[in-house]
Protein backbone atom coordinates (compact mmCIF):
# COMPACT_ATOMS: atom_id res chain seq x y z
CA UNK A 1 0.00 0.00 0.00
CA UNK A 2 1.34 3.43 -0.92
CA UNK A 3 2.05 6.04 1.72
CA UNK A 4 -1.05 8.10 0.89
CA UNK A 5 -3.37 5.55 -0.70
CA UNK A 6 -6.56 6.43 -2.52
CA UNK A 7 -9.73 4.34 -2.33
CA UNK A 8 -13.01 4.45 -4.24
CA UNK A 9 -16.05 3.20 -2.32
CA UNK A 10 -19.28 2.79 -4.26
CA UNK A 11 -22.66 2.76 -2.56
CA UNK A 12 -21.16 5.12 0.01
CA UNK A 13 -24.29 7.12 0.86
CA UNK A 14 -25.47 4.70 3.56
CA UNK A 15 -24.94 1.38 5.32
CA UNK A 16 -21.82 -0.64 4.67
CA UNK A 17 -20.51 1.77 2.04
CA UNK A 18 -20.72 4.81 4.32
CA UNK A 19 -19.17 2.94 7.26
CA UNK A 20 -16.35 1.69 5.04
CA UNK A 21 -15.59 5.13 3.65
CA UNK A 22 -15.35 6.57 7.15
CA UNK A 23 -13.17 3.78 8.51
CA UNK A 24 -10.75 3.85 5.60
CA UNK A 25 -10.46 7.64 5.91
CA UNK A 26 -9.66 7.21 9.61
CA UNK A 27 -6.86 4.79 8.65
CA UNK A 28 -4.96 6.96 6.23
CA UNK A 29 -6.84 6.61 2.95
CA UNK A 30 -8.04 9.45 0.79
CA UNK A 31 -11.52 8.15 0.04
CA UNK A 32 -13.62 8.97 -2.98
CA UNK A 33 -17.14 8.21 -1.79
CA UNK A 34 -19.45 7.53 -4.72
CA UNK A 35 -23.23 7.13 -4.75
CA UNK A 36 -26.42 8.54 -6.24
CA UNK A 37 -27.51 10.59 -3.22
CA UNK A 38 -25.25 13.62 -3.12
CA UNK A 39 -26.93 15.04 0.00
CA UNK A 40 -26.04 11.90 1.96
CA UNK A 41 -22.48 12.03 0.61
CA UNK A 42 -22.13 15.64 1.76
CA UNK A 43 -23.12 14.60 5.28
CA UNK A 44 -20.52 11.83 5.14
CA UNK A 45 -17.75 14.11 3.90
CA UNK A 46 -18.47 16.56 6.71
CA UNK A 47 -17.36 13.86 9.16
CA UNK A 48 -13.85 13.46 7.75
CA UNK A 49 -11.69 15.82 5.67
CA UNK A 50 -10.15 12.88 3.82
CA UNK A 51 -13.43 12.02 2.10
CA UNK A 52 -14.12 13.38 -1.38
CA UNK A 53 -17.50 12.82 -3.04
CA UNK A 54 -18.79 12.16 -6.54
CA UNK A 55 -22.24 11.33 -7.88
CA UNK A 56 -22.36 7.79 -9.25
CA UNK A 57 -25.11 5.62 -10.66
CA UNK A 58 -23.56 2.23 -11.35
CA UNK A 59 -26.40 1.36 -13.74
CA UNK A 60 -25.45 4.30 -16.01
CA UNK A 61 -22.30 3.84 -18.09
CA UNK A 62 -21.85 7.58 -18.60
CA UNK A 63 -21.86 8.08 -14.82
CA UNK A 64 -19.21 5.39 -14.40
CA UNK A 65 -17.16 7.01 -17.16
CA UNK A 66 -17.18 10.30 -15.22
CA UNK A 67 -15.84 8.47 -12.18
CA UNK A 68 -13.05 6.94 -14.24
CA UNK A 69 -12.19 10.36 -15.69
CA UNK A 70 -11.18 11.51 -12.21
CA UNK A 71 -8.11 9.30 -12.54
CA UNK A 72 -6.69 10.73 -15.73
CA UNK A 73 -3.91 12.29 -13.62
CA UNK A 74 -4.41 10.45 -10.32
CA UNK A 75 -3.53 7.06 -8.92
CA UNK A 76 -5.82 4.53 -7.30
CA UNK A 77 -4.95 1.83 -4.77
CA UNK A 78 -8.27 0.32 -3.74
CA UNK A 79 -11.76 -0.20 -5.17
CA UNK A 80 -14.53 -1.31 -2.81
CA UNK A 81 -17.75 -2.26 -4.59
CA UNK A 82 -20.53 -1.74 -2.04
CA UNK A 83 -23.32 -0.56 -4.34
CA UNK A 84 -26.15 -3.09 -4.35
CA UNK A 85 -29.33 -4.14 -2.65
CA UNK A 86 -32.35 -6.44 -2.54
CA UNK A 87 -35.70 -5.27 -3.87
CA UNK A 88 -38.17 -8.04 -3.14
CA UNK A 89 -38.85 -11.09 -1.00
CA UNK A 90 -41.00 -13.02 -3.45
CA UNK A 91 -40.97 -16.64 -4.46
CA UNK A 92 -39.75 -17.34 -7.96
CA UNK A 93 -43.29 -18.10 -9.15
CA UNK A 94 -44.69 -14.90 -7.65
CA UNK A 95 -41.79 -12.68 -8.65
CA UNK A 96 -41.68 -9.77 -11.07
CA UNK A 97 -39.01 -10.27 -13.77
CA UNK A 98 -38.46 -6.50 -13.78
CA UNK A 99 -37.28 -6.76 -10.15
CA UNK A 100 -34.89 -9.54 -11.14
CA UNK A 101 -33.57 -7.27 -13.90
CA UNK A 102 -33.12 -4.34 -11.50
CA UNK A 103 -31.43 -6.54 -8.88
CA UNK A 104 -29.00 -7.92 -11.44
CA UNK A 105 -28.31 -4.50 -12.97
CA UNK A 106 -27.50 -2.85 -9.64
CA UNK A 107 -25.55 -5.67 -8.01
CA UNK A 108 -23.82 -7.43 -10.88
CA UNK A 109 -23.69 -5.31 -14.04
CA UNK A 110 -23.00 -2.22 -11.94
CA UNK A 111 -20.01 -3.91 -10.34
CA UNK A 112 -18.77 -5.09 -13.74
CA UNK A 113 -18.98 -1.54 -15.09
CA UNK A 114 -16.96 -0.07 -12.23
CA UNK A 115 -14.38 -2.87 -12.24
CA UNK A 116 -13.88 -2.51 -16.00
CA UNK A 117 -13.50 1.26 -15.70
CA UNK A 118 -11.06 1.33 -12.78
CA UNK A 119 -8.91 -1.81 -13.12
CA UNK A 120 -6.77 -0.09 -15.79
CA UNK A 121 -6.06 2.64 -13.23
CA UNK A 122 -4.99 0.03 -10.67
CA UNK A 123 -2.74 -1.54 -13.30
CA UNK A 124 -1.14 1.82 -14.04
CA UNK A 125 -0.46 2.23 -10.32
CA UNK A 126 1.59 -0.98 -10.25
CA UNK A 127 -0.54 -2.75 -7.66
CA UNK A 128 -4.03 -2.56 -6.23
CA UNK A 129 -6.95 -4.27 -4.57
CA UNK A 130 -10.53 -4.90 -5.69
CA UNK A 131 -13.11 -5.75 -3.03
CA UNK A 132 -16.55 -7.05 -3.94
CA UNK A 133 -19.24 -7.07 -1.25
CA UNK A 134 -21.42 -10.08 -1.95
CA UNK A 135 -23.44 -11.92 0.69
CA UNK A 136 -23.93 -15.32 2.25
CA UNK A 137 -26.81 -15.34 -0.26
CA UNK A 138 -24.07 -15.73 -2.85
CA UNK A 139 -23.07 -19.05 -1.29
CA UNK A 140 -26.39 -20.64 -0.27
CA UNK A 141 -29.89 -20.25 -1.71
CA UNK A 142 -32.95 -19.68 0.43
CA UNK A 143 -36.69 -19.43 -0.19
CA UNK A 144 -38.24 -16.14 -1.27
CA UNK A 145 -34.88 -14.62 -2.05
CA UNK A 146 -34.42 -15.73 -5.64
CA UNK A 147 -33.59 -12.39 -7.27
CA UNK A 148 -31.06 -11.43 -4.60
CA UNK A 149 -29.62 -14.94 -4.30
CA UNK A 150 -29.09 -15.12 -8.06
CA UNK A 151 -27.43 -11.71 -8.18
CA UNK A 152 -25.14 -12.42 -5.25
CA UNK A 153 -24.16 -15.82 -6.64
CA UNK A 154 -23.17 -13.92 -9.78
CA UNK A 155 -21.07 -11.46 -7.76
CA UNK A 156 -19.32 -14.33 -5.98
CA UNK A 157 -18.57 -15.87 -9.37
CA UNK A 158 -17.39 -12.50 -10.65
CA UNK A 159 -14.83 -12.24 -7.83
CA UNK A 160 -13.59 -15.79 -8.48
CA UNK A 161 -13.35 -15.25 -12.23
CA UNK A 162 -11.61 -11.91 -11.87
CA UNK A 163 -9.05 -13.43 -9.52
CA UNK A 164 -8.20 -16.07 -12.14
CA UNK A 165 -8.01 -13.56 -14.96
CA UNK A 166 -5.76 -11.18 -13.01
CA UNK A 167 -3.46 -13.95 -11.78
CA UNK A 168 0.14 -12.91 -12.30
CA UNK A 169 -0.67 -9.23 -11.85
CA UNK A 170 -0.18 -7.45 -8.49
CA UNK A 171 -3.91 -6.83 -8.04
CA UNK A 172 -5.66 -8.55 -5.16
CA UNK A 173 -9.32 -9.58 -5.37
CA UNK A 174 -11.35 -10.10 -2.20
CA UNK A 175 -14.97 -11.10 -1.70
CA UNK A 176 -16.59 -10.14 1.61
CA UNK A 177 -19.80 -12.14 2.19
CA UNK A 178 -21.82 -10.85 5.16
CA UNK A 179 -24.75 -12.67 6.70
CA UNK A 180 -27.31 -10.81 8.81
CA UNK A 181 -26.38 -7.13 8.95
CA UNK A 182 -28.76 -4.62 10.51
CA UNK A 183 -28.65 -1.32 8.65
CA UNK A 184 -31.15 1.51 8.34
CA UNK A 185 -32.19 0.72 4.79
CA UNK A 186 -31.47 -2.79 3.50
CA UNK A 187 -34.53 -4.66 4.83
CA UNK A 188 -36.74 -1.59 4.59
CA UNK A 189 -36.00 -1.21 0.87
CA UNK A 190 -36.46 -4.92 0.34
CA UNK A 191 -39.74 -5.31 2.23
CA UNK A 192 -41.22 -1.83 1.89
CA UNK A 193 -42.61 -1.86 5.43
CA UNK A 194 -40.91 -0.63 8.59
CA UNK A 195 -42.44 -3.26 10.87
CA UNK A 196 -41.61 -6.13 8.52
CA UNK A 197 -38.08 -4.82 8.25
CA UNK A 198 -37.72 -4.67 12.02
CA UNK A 199 -39.06 -8.22 12.35
CA UNK A 200 -36.10 -9.54 10.35
CA UNK A 201 -33.90 -8.79 13.38
CA UNK A 202 -36.48 -9.44 16.10
CA UNK A 203 -35.05 -11.42 19.01
CA UNK A 204 -31.51 -11.39 17.59
CA UNK A 205 -29.38 -10.07 20.42
CA UNK A 206 -26.56 -8.70 18.29
CA UNK A 207 -26.81 -8.78 14.51
CA UNK A 208 -23.82 -7.46 12.63
CA UNK A 209 -23.88 -3.75 11.85
CA UNK A 210 -22.32 -1.82 8.99
CA UNK A 211 -19.25 -0.95 11.07
CA UNK A 212 -18.52 -4.66 11.59
CA UNK A 213 -18.41 -5.27 7.86
CA UNK A 214 -16.30 -2.17 7.37
CA UNK A 215 -13.77 -3.55 9.84
CA UNK A 216 -13.57 -6.82 7.90
CA UNK A 217 -12.88 -4.82 4.76
CA UNK A 218 -10.28 -2.61 6.46
CA UNK A 219 -8.42 -5.62 7.84
CA UNK A 220 -8.41 -7.37 4.47
CA UNK A 221 -7.08 -4.42 2.52
CA UNK A 222 -4.42 -3.36 5.01
CA UNK A 223 -2.65 -6.73 5.02
CA UNK A 224 0.73 -6.97 3.25
CA UNK A 225 0.39 -6.88 -0.52
CA UNK A 226 1.36 -10.54 -0.97
CA UNK A 227 -1.48 -11.65 1.35
CA UNK A 228 -4.86 -12.04 -0.37
CA UNK A 229 -8.12 -12.80 1.41
CA UNK A 230 -9.98 -14.65 -1.34
CA UNK A 231 -13.32 -14.79 0.45
CA UNK A 232 -14.44 -13.92 3.97
CA UNK A 233 -17.86 -15.06 5.24
CA UNK A 234 -18.94 -13.12 8.32
CA UNK A 235 -22.06 -13.58 10.43
CA UNK A 236 -23.34 -12.65 13.87
CA UNK A 237 -22.83 -15.44 16.39
CA UNK A 238 -26.62 -15.87 16.52
CA UNK A 239 -26.66 -16.92 12.86
CA UNK A 240 -25.26 -20.37 12.16
CA UNK A 241 -26.54 -20.41 8.56
CA UNK A 242 -28.85 -18.32 6.38
CA UNK A 243 -31.87 -20.22 7.72
CA UNK A 244 -30.57 -20.94 11.26
CA UNK A 245 -30.86 -17.91 13.54
CA UNK A 246 -31.13 -18.00 17.33
CA UNK A 247 -33.80 -15.62 18.60
CA UNK A 248 -34.52 -14.85 22.23
CA UNK A 249 -38.23 -14.34 21.53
Amino acid sequence: MSKNPTAVVTGASSGIGAATALLLAEHGYHVIAAARRIDRLAELAAKNAHIETIALDVTDQSSVDLLAALFAERSLDLLVNCAGGAFDASSVLDSDPAIWQKTYDVNVIGTVRVVKALTPVLRKNGEGHIVIISSTAGHTAYENGGSYVAAKHAETSLARTLRLELNGEPIRVTEIAPGMVKTDEFSLVRLGDAQKAENVYKGVAAPLVAEDVAEAIRWSVMLPSHFNVDSMVIRPIAQAANHKVHRTQ
